[in-house]
């Protein structure tokens, strides 16, 4: 499935999970100030947004329904 929801009640609202996504995933609602997964799709499960997090409040699943492609 790639990212999944973000838990909300872990959630701290810092960005961190925005600024270090790679390809742009996930994006902060500013008038919620929470993240939001706005292209699911093009998650490429590096999984720096989970390990970056300081809240624990992401998790990403190994498998996805069709492979990324990329470039490099």
């Amino acid at each position: 499935m790639s990212i999944e929801p973000i838990n909300l009640e872990l959630c701290t609202g810092c960005g961190t999970c925005q600024d270090i996504c790679p390809v742009d995933v996930i994006r902060m609602d500013t008038a919620q100030g929470i993240p939001v997964i706005k292209y699911r799709q093009d998650c490429m499960l590096c999984q720096l947004c989970v390990v970056e997090c300081p809240a624990n409040a992401i998790t990403v699943t190994p498998g996805r329904l069709s492979p990324v492609s990329v470039s490099w």
